[in-house]
């Protein structure tokens, strides 16, 4: 196929729709026989895996590259002359992107992978609620230009339908198995790192994303003075002068990728998430594929991801207490640790990224025959 993918985020920003991308693109230039070009906000590489990369002017917001929707943009989907466009987390570029596509007659698929609403409500200050609405009313139209839209979890299907989003279809994600291993726990980078986030042999609670007010990371609060662990946090963001005054003794790594947040990954015993709001949870399931008990609100997306006494235990997170007593009852049992974690990395070998690509293919497949379709019946 030919595929055009529009993204709100790339290379070199890291973030959940970046590793989104750009495995989708491992794995297509993997298979071979695809011409992919990647349309994205500036500055970026101009080729990944020998596709090429476009960019768009860009301006900051709040510490994001935002990339512009110019009218630019149809002409480069003019003269690549895609078989679908595919739009990833679209909200500002991605919602020109649908625009161009509907008005050149390509097929299209957006992702949907960032609860933007929630997002503008939190940082919108007295008008968060209006701007809540506001957004909502944004999503349903740029989404409503799509042939297709795939939601990462159930909890997002159900979100969607409730705005009245059509026409929307379950896309999970798969993890890197290979990078993110058990295996790894017997590394020297791990015990060496481990020696030092507990130098007495404290249990290690592990998190991984943004240093953000969405990621609700004043939650940990809860379990600061918690006997006999070491709280570890890598990624950096906005918040972290305030976490740090918050967690005064919790270790801060600093934004990780690769080999080396693989390792991060693997010298914890618990890994926590805190966020209410995520439609999915890509850093549950590379915790789990580390084989480690995960802990996670009981809301969004880890629903889908975690299975409460089996492979983690889900905190409610409208109760004070209810964090700090799921993590305390993992800490003073081991044995419970290594169940959860043997069972997570059990679940998380079958979700590889070349089975979702292929998934997506196959979501590419069937909205092209539905244009192909439409175009027959018109033309009779």
């Amino acid at each position: 196929m030919r595929i055009a993918i529009v993204t709100e985020s790339f290379l070199p920003t890291l973030s959940g729709v970046t590793t989104s991308v750009c495995r989708v693109l491992d794995c297509l230039a993997a298979a071979g026989g695809h011409d992919v070009l990647v349309i994205c906000p500036s500055p970026a590489p101009t080729q990944y895996l020998g596709f090429r990369v476009t960019t768009v002017p860009t301006v900051t917001l709040r510490a994001f590259r935002v990339g512009l929707p110019t009218r630019r943009l149809e002409q480069i989907l003019r003269d690549f002359a895609p078989d679908v466009v595919h739009a990833a987390s679209p909200f500002g570029l991605g919602a020109r992107g649908l625009a161009a596509a509907r008005n050149l007659g390509i097929p299209t698929v957006a992702i949907y992978q960032t609860d933007m609403p929630s997002y503008v409500a939190q940082h919108g200050g007295p008008v968060g609620p209006l701007a809540h609405r506001a957004s909502w009313t944004w999503v349903r139209h740029l989404h409503s230009l799509a042939d297709l839209t795939l939601a990462p979890s159930s909890a997002a299907i159900t979100e969607l339908a409730a705005h009245g989003v059509p026409r929307v279809a379950l896309w999970g994600r798969g993890v890197d198995t290979a990078t993110y291993s058990p295996e790894l726990r017997r590394s020297p980078q791990v015990a060496q790192l481990r020696s030092r986030l507990a130098p007495n042999g404290e249990v290690i609670v592990g998190y991984v994303g943004r240093l953000a007010p969405e990621k609700e990371l004043h939650r940990l609060a809860e379990i600061a003075d918690l006997p006999g662990i070491s709280i570890a946090l890598v990624g950096e963001g906005p918040s972290r002068d305030e976490i740090a005054a918050l967690l005064p003794r919790a270790h801060f790594l600093g934004r990780q990728e690769g080999a080396t947040l693989a390792h991060s990954y693997a010298s914890f015993d618990i890994f926590c998430h805190t966020g209410t709001k995520e439609t999915f949870g890509q850093t549950l399931q590379e915790a789990m594929a580390s084989r480690l008990p995960v802990v996670a609100p009981a809301a969004g997306g880890p629903l889908d991801i975690v299975k409460p006494g089996v492979t983690g235990l889900l905190f409610n997170p409208d109760a004070s207490g209810s964090l700090r007593q799921s993590i305390g009852t993992l800490v003073s049992d081991e044995a419970m640790r290594e169940r959860m974690g043997a069972s997570g990395a059990r679940k998380m070998a079958g979700r590889s990224w070349n089975g979702m690509t292929q998934r997506l293919l196959d979501y590419y497949a069937s909205v092209i025959a539905g244009s192909r379709a439409r175009s027959v019946s018109r033309a009779a």
